[in-house]
């Protein structure tokens, strides 16, 4: 292990104790089919989760909260609407906004309205699987690949790998340092860079898509880090968090011979159970 990738290790400790002292009001405009495991996992990481969406209290909400998280999730005309107010008024107020760009690349409709917060608004964090990061990269001419995204699903030809994880964060740097932000992008490898420091985060667990919500519910839960800390260590808090929750909730699972209503469940107790001690051991991460 490199010296700044102790470094990244040794902050984990005072950055996750901020997390929890902090208790970070958590604005959420996100996926109806997810919003109940979302506000669990906020709550679970040691954050207070709000759901607002009716565009006559949105300012006064985004004003008095720490983190905004946008999830395109499941748009509707209302929910966009929501989602300018509200973006508008975080920049206005210094609050973070949070992006999880869910299924950009499927439609005109999620390419149009993710690009056009993009540019719109200063957006501190993006956080999709790997095929929508993609997608996004060429929306903004950073690449030329035309893989199609499957669904809210990475399209088996992004997946990332050992053998293509340099290029995939070659591609996921260039991107955050084009859209000035930092970007998490989700995978069996999850690669995580603010333009300038790219890493690599190797943990987590084969049954975490196979539960409705495991994205949204990430998404979420970086909202309340960064809004306790910065954007880069802020991603690295949550994603480690909730990969190490994952594998210890696979192996409840597979102890007691269970299956992916029982992860579901036992995943937001090991997020509960969060400590810095648990992440700082099973931390699998190389700087690129």
């Amino acid at each position: 292990m490199t010296n700044n990738e102790t470094e990244l290790l040794n902050n984990i400790e005072k950055n996750l104790t901020k997390i929890k002292q902090k208790n970070a009001l958590t604005h959420c405009i996100t996926n109806s089919v997810t919003i109940n495991d979302c506000a669990n996992a906020i709550l679970a990481i040691g954050g207070s989760p709000f759901m607002a969406e009716d565009a006559e209290e949105l300012e006064e909400v985004v004003s008095i909260s720490d983190a905004l998280v946008i999830n395109i999730g499941k748009l509707s005309k209302t929910q966009i609407e929501a989602m300018e107010i509200s973006c508008e008024t975080a920049n206005k107020t210094n609050t973070p906004i949070i992006l999880d760009p869910v299924g950009v690349g499927v439609t005109q409709l999620r390419n149009k309205v993710t690009m056009d917060l993009i540019e719109k608004y200063n957006i501190s964090a993006i956080r999709g699987n790997i095929s929508e990061i993609k997608a996004i990269a060429k929306l903004a001419n950073v690449l030329d690949e035309s893989n199609a995204a499957k669904g809210v699903d990475v399209n088996e030809a992004d997946i990332i790998t050992p053998e293509n994880l340099k290029a995939n964060g070659e591609i996921i740097c260039a991107l955050a340092s084009k859209l000035n932000t930092t970007i998490l992008a989700s995978g069996p490898i999850d690669i995580l860079s603010d333009g300038k420091l790219t890493i690599a985060i190797d943990n987590g667990d084969e049954m975490m898509p196979l539960i409705t919500g495991s994205g949204c519910m990430l998404s979420s839960i970086v909202g309340t880090c960064i809004g306790s800390t910065t954007p880069l260590e802020g991603c690295l808090v949550a994603i480690l968090a909730m990969n190490i929750a994952g594998e210890k909730a696979r192996a409840k699972v597979d102890e007691k011979d269970e299956g992916t209503g029982s992860f579901r469940a036992y995943l937001i107790d090991y997020l509960y159970q969060t400590n810095s001690t648990s992440l700082i051991n099973k931390a699998n991460i190389k700087i690129l």
